[in-house]
This record gives structure tokens, C-alpha cells and sequence, in this order.
């Protein structure tokens, strides 16, 4: 199986966070995963909390990195996120109140990807995240993916 592997250097800038879904997007385009297919807003989205939790809690730059499979197959394995940077702090999973505007970040990854974690990397940390491509896939016009139903039309 192929396997392809991007990286993008991120800015400490919020305003990188539209930089990096756009991104991503693009590098979808050759991978055989359709741009308005769940698995793509999925992946937009889980990188965009990433992105974000980088550059807001460490104010410095990061590395976005994906691993997408190859399309030869007909669920061609696991799409695999990582955001790297340079702080050495664990990520701290909290629960947001409902009136809170942020805090829900990894409560969100947590719920979308099929498996995710962290690990020290250099002087700072990579959190990843991984989704299994066949998991979205669509069977007698109702799929899932995530925990969330959609049907095709």
C-alpha cells in the first residue's frame, strides 16, 4: 500500500488555523477522499482543534503532519493527524460548562477520531489523532462515521 506523508509549518498566529484547514483540504484532492465527504469535514475539523489548541496554548509555532493512504484499495487504512510543537506540557482534557466559549477542544477529538493520544517529541509534544477510512463508508445508502449517522442521497 502507498502511503503519503505532508507537513505543514504553522505560525503562532490564530489566523494560521484557516491556513492549515485550507490546507488540508487541498491535500485531500490526491488522496481519493472526496472533498465533501464526512471523512474530509472530519479531518478539517480535528485539524483545525489541533491547530488551534497548538498555537493558542503554547503561543508558538507548530508542525501539522498527515498521513493519508493510498486509494489503490477499497478502504485503503487509516488517516493519521499529528500537531507537533514546542511545549513539553501533557494536553489536559477538560469538560466545558455550557456557557463557556472554548475548553472543548479535545473533548471534540476525543468524540470524532477513532483513536488519539500524545507523546513527547524533542523538547515539546505531538498530539495525534487517526481515523479509519472504512469507518465512514456507506452501505445501502446509510453510513456512520464518528458516531454520527448521515445517509447518502
Amino acid at each position: 500500500m502507498q502511503v503519503l506523508q505532508v507537513q505543514l509549518d504553522v505560525g503562532a498566529d490564530p489566523a494560521e488555523v484557516g491556513r492549515a484547514r485550507r490546507w488540508v483540504r487541498s491535500r485531500l484532492a490526491g488522496s481519493g477522499i472526496q472533498d465533501d465527504e464526512p471523512l474530509a469535514e472530519t479531518l478539517i475539523l480535528l485539524v483545525s482543534e489541533l491547530v488551534t489548541n497548538a498555537v493558542v496554548h503554547t503561543g508558538r509555532p507548530a508542525v501539522l503532519r498527515m498521513v493519508l493512504p493510498g486509494v489503490q484499495e477499497q478502504c485503503p487504512g487509516t488517516v493519521r493527524v499529528e500537531v507537533a510543537d514546542a511545549s513539553a506540557r501533557p494536553p489536559l482534557p477538560r469538560h466545558a460548562d455550557r456557557e463557556e466559549t472554548n475548553g472543548r477542544g479535545l473533548e471534540l477529538v476525543e468524540g470524532l477520531a477513532d483513536r488519539w493520544g500524545w507523546r513527547s517529541e524533542g523538547g515539546g509534544k505531538a498530539i495525534w489523532c487517526e481515523l479509519d477510512r472504512c469507518a465512514g463508508a456507506v452501505v445501502g445508502g446509510v453510513g456512520a462515521y464518528g458516531g454520527a449517522a448521515f445517509e447518502a442521497v
